[in-house]
């Protein structure tokens, strides 16, 4: 295998294209969400959750929901402050 040198302007154009992934990533993250009612593939989405698992956090109160017509609405600030409600402190004193 040949052996690739490695200049300084290259090292210099891959910290320019890292730093305008990581901008482009903060940006997206750091956005307001645009729709305040989700359906339920979202809200799984969102939360990296199975369909079973966001049944149970309706079943059992966890995350308020609206149903309209067969559709399951949920409120995106309400997902919001039941994930900040839950927020647990692992810090080690």
């Amino acid at each position: 295998m040949a052996a690739k040198i490695i200049t300084p302007e290259d090292l210099n154009e891959f910290k320019e294209d890292l730093l305008k992934d990581i901008k482009l990533l903060i940006t997206n993250q750091s956005k307001p969400h645009a729709k305040k009612w989700l359906k339920s593939p979202e809200v799984r989405k969102l939360l990296g959750i199975s369909t079973g698992t966001l049944q149970n956090l309706r079943i059992n109160g966890t995350l308020p929901y609206t149903k309209m017509g067969g559709v399951i609405y949920y409120d995106y600030m309400e997902i919001m402050k039941v994930l900040d409600k839950n927020t647990v402190n692992n810090s080690e004193d």
